[in-house]
């Protein structure tokens, strides 16, 4: 088996790269030509893997890949996705997200191989905005009440908030009509938040995970405990206040959402398409948690129960337009595709924020992280 992973060079595209190589695939990354090293996720397998370069939005470059690698299954995970730079970078968000997705398809309706190639389109729990639907939850145990509980599934009106959801809810729009209409195998998965020691630095969860790594990593080199530090509004003070370490700022705290491990969800992404019949499926944990919830998670990893004066509320890191809840519900996924999850919210958190004191660490000895 054969397979061309677009965004190779991401979160996702690592981890699905790994699995891949697993199965026993030949592996095929698209990058575009750049002058700086975006490979560090992909470094320790890049010997197993070939790496040709092609941009997602030029409609002959993608052409080209299909029609020269002669793929088997074909997985786009390349896009703009930070939500926050959409709204400064739409067109850009528009060109890649959305436009680079039918440029795919259309590499595959026109390359005389379209009945044997498989595709497979991230599509995101963005798309939702603000709706959801509801339904009861039993009560855990006897004497108490049942509960209404919100959330999302392949049947949840779409109403995207940001031009990053607008473009991909385009691209899973096209995924559905070229399926209808040309006979495509073609796959979405709709993907709730999905996090890792690899995730951009951008992220609300890596920089809180990052932030730890470099406040503890401080505190050990100044050989001082959370009770012999003072705080003003911006920064973390031993004594006198000359020696700082600046607080970690963030936007809106209350956002609730589903959080995985991205090892988890690339999973699902191959099982799609091993399955006789395309579809759209839901990738979720079914929980949800907010921001203050990571922050209680994170915090307490290192031993500090009270976080508070460590964080400061930064007005630039709110959103236009906000969304609030995001809990999917991956039964689909779970029942048809056997699919499951293995690392829960409590060990992600754990995970992420060890490798970041780690990463730190290692910077602090001249070494680099790998």
């Amino acid at each position: 088996m054969k397979a061309i992973i677009f965004g190779v060079t991401g979160q996702d595209g690592s981890y699905l790269a790994e699995l891949l190589l697993e199965k026993g695939y030949e592996v095929v990354g698209v990058t575009r030509r750049v002058s700086v090293d975006t490979l560090s996720r992909i470094s320790h397998i890049l010997p197993k893997i070939k790496i040709v370069e092609g941009d997602i939005t030029d409609a002959f470059s993608v052409s080209n890949v299909v029609n020269t690698e002669l793929p088997d299954e074909i997985y786009n995970l390349a896009a703009q996705s930070h939500v926050g730079t959409s709204f400064t970078q739409p067109s850009l968000t528009w060109d890649v997200t959305a436009g680079g997705c039918l440029n795919i398809l259309e590499a595959i309706r026109y390359s005389g191989r379209k009945d044997e190639i498989k595709f497979y389109q991230a599509s995101s729990s963005e798309m939702f905005g603000k709706n959801y639907d509801e339904r009861v939850v039993p009560a855990p145990d006897l004497g108490t009440s049942p509960t209404m509980q919100k959330y999302q599934d392949e049947d949840t009106a779409l109403t995207p908030q940001s031009p990053y959801a607008i473009a991909k809810l385009a691209a899973h729009h096209l995924v559905r009509n070229y399926r209808d209409s040309y006979g495509i195998f073609a796959c979405s998965g709709i993907l709730f938040n999905h996090e890792s020691e690899r995730r951009g630095e951008k992220f609300v969860t890596r920089k809180i995970t990052k932030w730890v790594g470099e406040f503890v990593n401080w505190m050990e080199r100044h050989d001082v405990a959370p009770n012999g530090l003072t705080t003003d509004e911006d920064n973390i003070c031993i004594g006198g206040g000359d020696i700082r370490f600046p607080k970690l700022k963030l936007g809106n705290l209350d956002a609730k959402r589903d959080w995985g491990h991205a090892k988890d969800y690339v999973n699902a992404m191959r099982l799609m398409l091993q399955y006789d019949v395309p579809d759209d499926y839901v990738v979720a944990t079914g929980e949800t948690y907010s921001v203050r919830d990571f922050l209680d998670e994170a915090f307490n990893c290192v031993g500090i129960p009270d976080w508070s004066e460590y964080v400061g509320i930064d007005p630039r890191f709110y959103r236009p337009a906000e969304v609030d809840y995001l809990l999917g519900c991956p039964d689909k996924a779970k029942s048809v595709l056997g699919w499951n999850i293995e690392v829960s919210f409590k060990s992600l958190v754990e995970r992420m924020v060890e490798s970041d004191i780690n990463a730190t660490k290692l910077q602090r000895s001249g070494l680099q992280a790998i």
